[in-house]
């Protein structure tokens, strides 16, 4: 009984989806629950009373147990005692109120006061093997995650199972299976994008581990040079109003550091508690004296052969972090048309998406030239006016001047044929300096490149009067002053993308500057080569097509960035004594060097420039993170050096990232490594989903969505998320949005659900298609499954008693039906779990276990197991007993991957197979498809059973049939007459059924069909009849019925047209088309049942 009652189950009730509130529990299954305090089992494997075993023999305690049952005796009396005090006190007050609800409500107050446990104190010591309780301690009656989880990954690391498995410093037959992790950024806490990865990589490593291989799961973290600087930054304002130059550079990277060395407590814990199976003796980060060493090596290399140059060119400019920034690091919003935007350092909203016209006045002439702009301030850096060559408007200006109103400047008029002289005015403002397709045309006609911009943002010396001023303030003031010149034309509307730094969500500016920048195209046609050829397959189809129409499409990278805290460019200026003491000799890329070291600089300098005095002076800049963050699958391996973590572990088997992340890194790590190495860096990429909130929207601390896994896995209230926001380093015009998000997500807080649960439902959330909604109540819905899997074995484990499991998996050949289909149904479940898994379809494994356990194991085997305990001879017992245990054994194995802490749990509880020493059920052997145990026959009678089951307790909930319910059960065909004719087939479907059903009477094919009765076709196999004369309202349930047989048929007709699309077949993955299917079946089964049963009553009605 304690299966059912702690699985939240009515005994008999149908198992339903498992995200709504559990019912209440029955009171023979609340006494089981609480009657097993009494049970006196001890150790791994000694049975409990769960099972229903009657006047066990108790057994001799040593005198150790028994001192140990003294102290605890003591500890919770005093505990007891305590709230009993607490109660009392209570009580007093309450009972002056008076009356029976007060004495009622006191009960229930001590009631509640009796069931709260004390904290949970682990007495195993950090690193060794867990003291398992008996299941009969109040920590231990239930599943509670934190003590079903804790001990036992101190434990698992110090036994060194993380560690690669090699066999004479080789590895396995089997091979090798490594991931690499994406390396999380030092900037802050995980999030649940960090753990859906961590639960996607980790469940295929601990799988293929588990299937012999030499698996390798290496962890890490990266420097994130521009967030953790900016985060950096921002603390140092708002806590001590510096900034980082006051500090120095020396100070602002030690205390950089200081902030990565809590941050990486704070990441590892997380990765520990997600139950990442990581070897953190190869744990790295970016910064690492060997990463950095690899940066190095790469920089100086690939400048040697010429990909890497130094040029003076437009860049993406962030005025807000003061740094240039690459494209993939710029994000373009998208407007209809005027709209005001919020500008950092802004304190009123500024205007875009609208188009400004004004006109030059003509040199010479009374003459004027329109032109239009969406960014009026650039026109302080205008040095011309382009028109098509062909426009015969403006044919007689070209080569003449156009005097600028604001600056002493003249603007030459050119002829391009870049021009459109059907858009707008035909004639186009240049400003070279601050527009890329300016700078261009500005090259073609030798055009001066004039710069307005500090690095700031503020309007420099070319400016004139408008110097010193913001960049968008001098929007509307040179609006304003060409209005009052007559100037001013008009403004309107104008749909445009306007770019933000992905960063700090700044406006950015395009700016000329000298960067250090990469040839990307020879390195991309490697890069498209090697997935077009097969080398590296990329998951979902969908990001292998992104894939490609990046690199077809790609530019050079600009490497340089304006921070301090990320790797230094080993790159050095070659100041020569006498000769080049101008700035802009800097732009001059023969006059720099790169060097492995200073002095290796210098030598190549003196080659270069024989007989000359110089001084080096090394380049300031950083490089783009990504830069190193590409070497990563080689560089932690030991890269450029010829390790042996090198020759067994690379190329890597599966790089697991978001698809938001394959430009940024992926394609960037298979250009270097193809490169550097002559390799791929792995063999498979696969692209999982971003995780939405409940509404759809991205995750954002600006929001207050982003949830921090630990609280789901601890739980937390709503309280404690509001404090958490406060602390964080949110901006506080943002809190107030932030806060009312929690307010309306989490109500109640975050209810405790455990890392099992977490990983579950990430993992089965990860169909390989569009984005993931979150929900935290499907995450609690998975922590009752877990309670299942606990309960179920606790059950077993009672059932069992004093067992010993056969030395192999086999079958022991005195089978029953019911032992014949749950073994039919491991073998099967395993074969198909193997084969989602390897098609990394984790959703649709996800169900397959989740199916095996919940379904057949619990709903099903088990409880038509417990006639056979109860009733069935010695011999059936025992052969019912070594059924369960494989079953329960596989199914564990099964799911270990997927729920990493509850299965060891219960495993180490389980009695041993003669010669089996595993140690850990991390290291056992993966389930795989058994032939021995396939048996279709077995499959297709006992589904037959188990469906009439279905059907009957679908009709007793439907009519809310308590007790005495009266069930005939008629085949349709010779097969199923055959299979309901069997003299086990009747006690089977009795334990299926629940409680509720007196009586099952299995009628023949001659016979005639009960009247009275609501129904329930089982396929085109047999009927279900459940007798409701005087049981029911007749005219009450035809209204009800044919309502249903409305909404089934509305639902038939929608499903049908959803598959009859021709894109469904070919855009539908097959776990979603497995579930559309199977909806479509339901709703046609569900009208047939509604028809059949209106039939029925109508009849009724008649007689």
């Amino acid at each position: 009984m304690a299966l059912n009652a702690a699985s939240h189950n009515i005994t008999g009730d149908k198992t339903g989806p498992v995200t709504s509130a559990p019912p209440a529990l029955g009171d023979e299954s609340k006494n089981a629950i609480l009657g097993s305090a009494d049970s006196e089992a001890t150790g791994q494997s000694a049975p409990g009373r769960d099972g229903g075993e009657k006047e066990l023999p108790k057994k001799q305690k040593t005198e150790k147990e028994l001192e140990k049952e003294r102290k605890k005796a003591e500890k919770d009396a005093k505990f007891k005692a305590k709230k009993a005090s607490q109660t009392a006190s209570t009580g007093a007050t309450s009972n002056n109120t008076g009356g029976d609800a007060g004495a009622s409500k006191e009960k229930k107050k001590a009631k509640a006061a009796k069931e709260v446990l004390p904290d949970y104190v682990e007495e195993t010591k950090p690193g060794e093997k867990k003291i398992l309780k008996s299941l009969d301690d109040p920590f231990h009656k239930a599943y509670i995650p934190q003590v079903v989880e804790s001990a036992w990954y101190e434990w698992w690391e110090k036994e060194g199972f993380f560690k690669p498995e090699l066999q004479d410093g080789k590895v396995k037959p089997a091979g090798n299976f490594v991931i690499p992790i994406p390396p999380p950024n030092i900037t802050g806490k995980l999030h649940c994008g960090h753990a859906l990865a961590t639960s996607l990589q980790d469940l295929l490593v601990r799988w293929k581990r588990m299937s012999g291989f030499s698996t390798l799961f290496l962890p890490g973290c990266d420097h994130a040079s521009i967030s953790t600087q900016s985060v950096i930054e921002n603390l140092l304002w708002r806590r001590e109003r510096k900034t980082r130059h006051d500090l120095g550079r020396p100070k602002f990277l030690e205390t950089t550091m200081e902030w990565k060395h809590d941050m990486h407590s704070s990441i590892t814990n997380s990765l520990k508690r997600m139950g990442g199976s990581f070897d953190w003796s190869r744990e790295a980060f970016t910064m690492d004296p060997n990463l950095s060493a690899a940066v190095t090596e790469t920089f100086v290399r690939m400048h040697e052969e010429g990909y890497i140059y130094r040029s003076n060119r437009l860049v993406n400019w962030c005025t807000q972090l003061n740094t240039a920034l690459s494209n993939l690091e710029v994000d373009n919003k998208e407007l209809a048309g005027r709209t005001l935007l919020d500008v950092p350092g802004y304190e009123r909203k500024v205007e875009f998406g609208v188009l400004t016209h004004f006109k030059y006045p003509i040199e010479g002439t009374e003459e004027f030239l329109e032109v239009a702009t969406t960014r009026p301030e650039t026109m302080l850096g205008d040095t011309a006016i382009a028109v098509h060559p062909k426009d015969e408007r403006y044919k007689h200006l070209v080569g003449k001047k156009a005097k600028h109103p604001f600056v002493d400047r003249l603007l030459a008029i050119v002829a391009d044929d870049y021009v459109d002289p059907e858009f707008g005015t035909g004639a186009v403002k240049i400003t070279p300096a601050h527009d890329a397709n300016d700078f261009a045309l500005g090259q073609r006609h030798g055009l001066e490149q004039i710069n307005i911009l500090t690095d700031n943002g503020l309007m420099n010396h070319n400016t004139g009067q408008y110097k010193g001023m913001k960049r968008f303030d001098v929007r509307y003031k040179v609006t304003e002053d060409l209005e009052k010149l007559g100037l001013l034309v008009k403004k309107v509307d104008n749909a445009m993308k306007v770019p933000l730094c992905n960063k700090s969500k700044d406006v950015i500016e395009p700016l000329m500057k000298p960067q250090w920048w990469m040839k990307m195209k020879p390195l991309a046609e490697q890069a498209i080569k090697a997935v077009e050829d097969g080398d590296i397959v990329i998951r979902p189809a969908t990001s292998e097509k992104m894939y490609y129409i990046w690199l077809k499409n790609i530019n050079d990278w600009c490497l340089s960035r304006q921070l301090w805290w990320g790797h230094q460019i080993p790159a050095y200026f070659v100041k020569i004594q006498g000769e080049n003491s101008n700035s802009s000799d800097e732009n001059d890329n023969d006059l720099w060097v790169t060097g492995r070291t200073e002095e290796e600089a210098r030598k190549k300098a003196a080659d270069k420039f024989p007989g000359k005095t110089f001084t080096l002076e090394r380049d300031e800049d950083v490089l783009d993170t990504w830069f190193s963050s590409g070497l990563w699958p080689f560089s932690t391996l030991g890269w450029p050096n010829e390790t042996e973590d090198m020759k067994n572990f690379f190329p890597t088997s599966v790089l697991e990232t978001g698809w938001d992340i394959l430009f940024f890194w992926v394609a960037r790590m298979i250009m270097f490594s193809l490169h550097l190495t002559g390799k791929v860096p792995f063999k498979e990429v696969y692209c999982h989903s971003l995780i939405r909130d409940s509404e759809g929207r991205k995750m954002s601390k600006s929001l207050g969505n982003v949830i921090d896994p630990i609280d789901i896995m601890e739980g937390i209230t709503l309280q404690e998320l509001n404090e958490k926001l406060h602390k964080g380093n949110l901006d506080p015009k943002e809190l107030k949005a932030a806060e009312k998000y929690q307010k309306t997500a989490f109500p109640q807080g975050i209810p405790e659900c455990g890392t099992d649960a977490l990983r579950m439902a990430l993992i089965g959330y990860t169909t390989g298609g569009g984005d993931i909604a979150f929900d935290v109540t499907v995450i609690h819905g998975y922590r009752r499954f877990c309670n299942k899997i606990y309960q179920a074995t606790k059950y077993a484990l009672g059932r069992l008693g004093d067992f010993t499991p056969r030395a192999t998996i086999k079958k022991g050949g005195k089978e029953s039906l019911p032992e014949r289909w749950i073994l039919h149904k491991l073998s099967e479940s395993a074969k198909l779990v193997n084969e989602r898994l390897e098609a990394r379809a984790f959703s649709g494994a996800t169900q397959v276990t989740y199916k095996y356990f919940y379904e057949y194991l619990c709903d099903t085997y088990i409880e038509n197991s417990k006639t056979i305990f109860d009733e069935g001879s010695d011999e059936a017992k025992e052969s019912a007993k070594q059924t369960l245990y494989t079953a329960l054994e596989g199914g564990l194995l099964l799911i270990h991957p997927f729920m990493p802490f509850l299965t060891e749990e219960l495993w180490q509880r389980l009695p041993r197979r003669e010669g089996d020493k595993t140690r850990s059920i991390m290291l056992a052997s993966y389930p795989q498809y058994t032939a021995e145990f396939d048996d279709p026959a077995a499959d297709r009678e006992y589904e037959l059973l188990v469906d009439c089951s279905k059907g009957i307790r679908s009709l007793v909930s439907e009519y809310a049939i308590k007790d005495s319910a009266t069930v005939s059960i008629q085949p349709l065909d010779e097969s199923a007459h055959s299979i309901l004719q069997n003299p086990t087939t009747r006690p089977s479907i009795v334990s299926l059924a629940g409680k509720a059903v007196s009586d099952v009477t299995l009628l023949s094919l001659s016979d005639a069909a009960p009247t009275g009765s609501a129904v329930y076709t089982v396929g085109t196999s047999a009927t279900v009849f459940l007798d409701v004369k005087g049981r029911i309202d007749i005219d009450k349930e035809i209204a009800k019925a044919s309502d249903r047989l409305k909404k089934a048929n509305e639902t038939v007709e929608r499903q049908k047209k959803i598959m009859s699309d021709d894109e469904w077949e070919l855009k539908v993955g097959d776990a979603t088309k497995e579930q559309e299917r199977e909806k479509l079946k339901a709703a046609e089964l569900e009208a047939r049942n509604w028809q059949a049963s209106i039939e029925q009553f109508e009849r009724l009605k008649i007689e």
